[in-house]
């Protein structure tokens, strides 16, 4: 089963996520600045983050910042045999497309 977000669904949340800017900055927009990635701007990290909001829970989204530090652990969980680690996934792979789409 593959988790899709409707792109009009989508592309209406993202576009009111980024007209109301958030007060903190979630677990993911931490991690993209913390990380010593050159294109990590902040603009960039929390376009990200608000994308992460619609598309991720909270606790998929504590994961997924662990990928920053640690990328390896991202593809044990892509490899694992763990039916949540594949739900995870494909919630994280959908993620992955919406940010690149409307995030750059």
């Amino acid at each position: 089963m593959t988790f899709r977000i409707p792109l009009a669904i989508l592309s209406a949340a993202v576009t009111m996520a980024l007209v109301a800017p958030s007060a903190s900055a979630g677990p993911i927009e931490r991690a993209c600045i913390r990380s010593d990635r050159p294109a990590a701007s902040r603009e960039l990290c929390s376009c990200i983050q608000q994308v992460a909001d619609i598309v991720l829970t909270r606790s998929d989204q504590r994961l997924a910042a662990r990928f920053f530090r640690d990328p390896d652990l991202a593809q044990r969980i892509r490899q694992s045999d763990s039916r949540n680690h594949e739900s995870f996934w494909q919630r994280y792979r959908s993620f992955g497309e919406a940010a690149q789409s409307y995030c750059g």
